[in-house]
């Protein structure tokens, strides 16, 4: 059962589960690394990446942009530290979602639980979706993966930051961008 944005947007507003927007700088940091962080977030306009860092190298893992939901996902979970951190890409602006104003809105009705099980059964999917892409050998199989899986990316993340998503060189993907169209 897969959830349009707007449907879930419009349901969290009319339940009055957001509390505030928050506006972030380029490169500015909604969460670091080894930091507790149980807030949704709606992304309004802007983009962001969810990274983990390996031997001071930055590994993107996750984006998100305008009509995403993104979570540390572990975090909001255990309500322990994480170590991923979200980082603006552009100017970005969130709506947020403290974890106590879901909690609340699941235990008030049973579709609202069905709701969030569809979420989350949504970013399983996503985030098994992402493990395939890592262990496909073939750069040319990952871009075409997710250029079939989300084209929009293409169109709202620098090259750059696709590139390591992809775990290639911005010039391998440059490459792939021009020959697999």
């Amino acid at each position: 059962m897969k959830m349009e944005t707007t449907y879930i947007r419009n349901l969290f507003e009319t339940n009055n589960l957001f509390e505030k927007r928050h506006t972030l700088s380029r490169n500015e940091y909604l969460k670091s690394k080894g930091t507790i962080d149980t807030n949704i977030y709606l992304i309004e306009e802007g983009s962001l990446k969810v990274c983990i860092y390996k031997d001071s190298e930055e590994q993107i893992i996750r984006f998100g942009y305008k009509d995403n939901f993104i979570v540390a996902l572990d975090s909001f979970l255990t309500e322990q530290v994480s170590e991923f951190s979200i980082q603006a890409i552009k100017k970005t602006s969130v709506r947020i979602i403290p974890k106590k104003n879901i909690t609340t809105f699941l235990s008030q009705d049973t579709q609202h639980l069905k709701i969030w099980i569809a979420l989350l059964e949504d970013l399983i999917v996503q985030q098994i979706e992402r493990e395939k892409d890592l262990l496909t050998s073939s750069p040319k199989e990952r871009y075409e993966r997710v250029l079939q899986r989300s084209p929009q990316l293409f169109q709202q993340i620098p090259n750059k930051h696709i590139a390591n998503y992809l775990r290639m060189t911005p010039e391998t993907l440059s490459r792939l961008k021009k020959y697999c169209v």
